[in-house]
């Protein structure tokens, strides 16, 4: 008996659900056609109809990764600085959900590096990413909350100030535990509108 298409669709989606199974649990370096096929408890013989090759499953991931990153809600503060904060918040992982999608975002980077149609990709969606920041912050600027200057480069200075943030908070999660991130963003954001950052000059990284 042909199966319909509910159930075509139903196994599609028991396959998306141990992709992202997968990929939270063992990050990208983990995620093969025997890892996905253990999870779903079915043979690797039957994800080869979806994936016929390891490359069509990285793109199925990282296409199911972009979705679930957009589908997740957002806040919403209208316009101002509120506006750029919550745009920020809503990259950290201050969820169970978010760090999944963030830990999953980080350990993709290496497999994205090493293709360069992955590599120009993900500049492209964080491109995107900095013109959402700068309409935000541009949006401030006209209401006199923020200080002038060059909003495509504080945009850039916020974006790589959060990024930078996910990765500690990542790799160090009882030192950077949510309320910790949301007061350092805070405080970033404090130093922005007293026009202490907002792409002046910035010391150069160092280690402790």
């Amino acid at each position: 008996m042909p199966r319909s298409k509910g159930d075509h669709e139903a196994r599609r989606r028991d396959v998306s659900a141990a992709v992202w199974q997968v990929m939270a649990t063992r990050g990208f370096a983990g995620l093969t056609l025997r890892a996905v096929a253990a999870e779903l408890g079915a043979t690797t013989g039957l994800l080869t109809h979806y994936f016929p090759t390891k490359h069509t499953l990285v793109e199925y991931a990282l296409d199911l990764l972009e979705e679930r990153t957009q589908s997740r809600p957002r806040r919403h503060a209208g316009r101002g600085p509120a506006a750029l904060r919550d745009a920020l918040l809503d990259v950290l992982p201050l969820t169970a959900e978010a760090t999944d999608s963030n830990r999953i975002w980080v350990s993709s980077w290496d497999t994205a590096l090493s293709d360069p149609a992955l590599t120009s990709d993900y500049g492209r969606k964080y491109a995107r990413s900095r013109e959402r920041l700068r309409t935000r912050v541009a949006a401030a600027q006209e209401l006199g909350e923020l200080p002038p200057g060059d909003p495509t480069r504080i945009a850039a200075s916020a974006q790589s100030f959060v990024l930078g943030l996910v990765v500690q908070a990542l790799f160090d999660p009882a030192a950077f535990p949510p309320q910790r991130q949301v007061e350092l963003l805070d405080d970033y954001l404090a130093a922005l509108a007293a026009g202490a950052t907002g792409g002046g000059a910035t010391s150069p990284p160092h280690d402790d």
